[in-house]
C-alpha cells in the first residue's frame, strides 16, 4: 500500500500551520510597529539604507565581470548611485524616512491594486474577500500616507506599516484557516 496519500495531507497540516504562525507574528509586528511608531519609521529607514548599501556592492561586483565597456560603466554608476543613497539613508535616517514615505505610499498603491486583482482571480476560494478587503484597506493607507507626507513621516511610516501589516497578517490567517478547514473535510 502506497503512503503518498498519507504524506501529503500531513505535508499540507504542517504547512498551514506554519502559514497560521507566521500570519499570527505579522499581526504581533504590526501592533508592536504603531506602539513605537517613531523607532518603527527610523528602522525602515535603516533597513533600506542597508539594502541599498548591498544592492550597491553587488552592481559593483557585477561590473567587475561584465565583459563590455558600456556594461562596465553602467553597472559602476549604478552601484556607486545605491552606495551614496543608501549610506546617506544610513547617515541621516529622519531625511531618509522623508523620501521613503513617499515611496511607502507607491508601494501601497501598488500593493493594494495586486491584493484587489489577486482577490478577483480567487474570487470562488473560501477566504479570498478578506484578500478583497486587504487591498482596500492597503489603497486607503497609501493615499492617507500620500496626503500626510512630509510633516508626518516619522510617525506616518511606523502606523501605516504595522496597519498594513495586520491586516495582512489577518487576510493571510483567515485564508490559512479556510484552508485548514478544507484540509480537515477532505480527510
Amino acid at each position: 500500500m502506497s503512503t503518498a496519500p498519507v504524506v501529503a495531507p500531513v505535508i499540507l497540516k504542517k504547512s498551514l500551520g506554519w502559514s497560521i504562525a507566521l500570519s499570527v507574528l505579522m499581526i504581533l509586528a504590526g501592533f508592536l510597529a504603531i506602539v513605537v511608531a517613531p523607532l518603527a519609521g527610523i528602522a525602515v529607514a535603516v533597513f533600506v539604507g542597508w539594502l541599498l548599501v548591498f544592492s550597491g556592492a553587488a552592481h559593483l561586483v557585477f561590473a567587475w565581470h561584465t565583459r563590455t565597456t558600456g556594461g562596465i560603466i553602467w553597472e559602476l554608476l549604478l552601484g556607486l548611485a545605491y552606495l551614496i543613497v543608501g549610506f546617506y539613508v544610513l547617515r541621516y535616517p529622519v531625511t531618509g524616512l522623508a523620501s521613503l514615505t513617499l515611496v511607502l505610499a507607491i508601494y501601497l498603491a501598488a500593493e493594494g491594486v495586486l491584493e484587489l486583482i489577486l482577490s478577483y482571480q480567487l474570487r470562488s476560494m473560501p477566504g479570498a474577500g478578506w484578500l478583497l478587503f486587504d487591498g482596500i484597506v492597503t489603497l486607503i493607507l497609501s493615499v492617507m500616507i500620500w496626503r500626510a507626507w512630509p510633516s508626518s513621516s516619522v510617525w506616518a511610516i511606523g502606523i501605516l506599516v504595522g496597519v498594513s501589516m495586520i491586516f495582512s497578517g489577518t487576510a493571510r490567517l483567515m485564508i490559512s484557516l479556510a484552508a485548514r478547514r478544507v484540509l480537515t473535510h477532505l480527510a
